[in-house]
């Protein structure tokens, strides 16, 4: 396929500091490193997407509106930067704890790679020519299974013992560690 590369990026843990079912601007602290991040990728001419599981919406913390409220200010703080997010793409479902339509099993709920899939159409990118960064295993998992050769686990939210799992995607300790691999 041709089409534009991507740097995907989980949202919780990796573009802000993992919190519970974060919904409100006033609790968001950005990891450190990801506007330079963002900003590095944008100057190499790589889309920067965001991929990410919002089961809080399904378990019915917060709504839909609420989530693209956060999103639309996250991406003005990015803007503010001198970064740009090139899309947001999200799952609200939960298979078991979901309430009502949420409630089921999605293809776009990570590990599953249907988001990464739904934004390569939508937006014409080689995900073969991609990047992910994200801070879980199913990051990595939903990453591999969309064709996406470069993966960086950030390191400190898995298990040592679950890592064996990573199937080719580097640990990183901070996101700095992924800058080397968006040299234009």
């Amino acid at each position: 396929m041709t089409g534009r590369r991507a740097l995907f990026l989980d949202r919780d843990g990796v573009v802000n500091v993992e919190k519970n079912y974060l919904h409100r601007q006033e609790h968001v602290e950005f990891v450190d490193g990801i506007f330079e991040l963002v900003r590095t990728a944008n100057a190499a001419g790589f889309l920067v997407v965001v991929v990410t599981n919002q089961a809080g919406i399904g378990r019915g913390y917060y709504t839909e509106a609420d989530f693209h409220a956060l999103s639309d200010w996250m991406s003005a703080q990015f803007l503010a930067q001198g970064a740009r997010i090139d899309g947001v793409y999200f799952c609200p479902h939960h298979p078991v704890h979901g309430i009502g339509p949420y409630r089921r099993d999605c293809d776009s709920r990570k590990p599953a790679p249907g988001m990464l899939l739904r934004a390569a159409r939508e937006l014409g990118i080689d995900l073969s020519a991609s990047v992910m960064v994200g801070d879980r295993i199913t990051d990595m998992q939903a990453a591999r299974a969309a064709g996406v050769p470069v993966r960086f686990l950030l390191a400190g939210n898995e298990e040592a013992s679950d890592l064996a799992q990573l199937d080719g995607a580097r640990v990183i300790a901070s996101l700095s560690g992924a800058l080397a691999s968006l040299d234009g």
